[in-house]
């Protein structure tokens, strides 16, 4: 088993189906320059991530990618608009195949990664998980914005102070008038 060390930057591109032979684990950090997919979806870019990845063949005989992508990056809060830091973290959990035949032929548990032949881009797969880890919404933990923003208040006065009015009024008074 082949380990990278962790100050080192994972690599772009490689074999998996090789790897998975050799069951090579890839230890190494991906800068967020290098997803321009994720960095569009993200505010900044200085962010990087842990990845640790793990191809193996499983007790089916499937081969297999396993690992976690550990990071943060700034997102806009929908409360105040500012720069909120997010953290993320993703466990993979891939079959490797070649074809969609064989990917719906693999067990519930495991993702599909078809890849075909030759060297894969992992930088690909990496992104793709961390974009489906993002929140729907971003916000601080905290109350970033006063509970006196929620709501003017005004609207309870003019409702306090006016009297209800019957939407029916004008129809009682016509039904009240002789027909002619």
């Amino acid at each position: 088993m082949s380990q990278a060390p962790i100050n080192q930057s994972l690599p772009r591109r490689g074999d998996p189906r090789k790897y998975a032979q050799q069951g090579v684990e890839l230890v190494g950090f991906l800068a967020l320059e290098s997803l321009p997919r994720l960095q569009g979806a993200v505010t900044g870019d200085s962010a990087s991530f842990d990845v640790l990845l793990s191809f193996r063949i499983d007790e089916d005989g499937k081969k297999v990618l396993e690992g976690t992508v550990n990071g943060e990056v700034n997102m806009i809060c929908q409360r105040c608009l500012d720069t909120v830091l997010v953290p993320l973290s993703c466990n993979l959990r891939l079959g490797i195949v070649w074809s969609e035949d064989q990917a719906r032929a693999l067990p519930r548990d495991l993702d599909p990664w078809i890849v075909g032949e030759g060297a894969a881009d992992f930088y690909e797969i990496v992104e793709e998980e961390l974009l489906l880890s993002l929140p729907a919404v971003a916000y601080h933990d905290y109350a970033c914005v006063p509970s006196e923003h929620f709501s003017s208040g005004a609207a309870e006065v003019e409702a306090s102070s006016k009297p209800k009015q019957n939407p029916f009024q004008v129809l009682e008074q016509l039904k009240g008038t002789p027909k002619k």
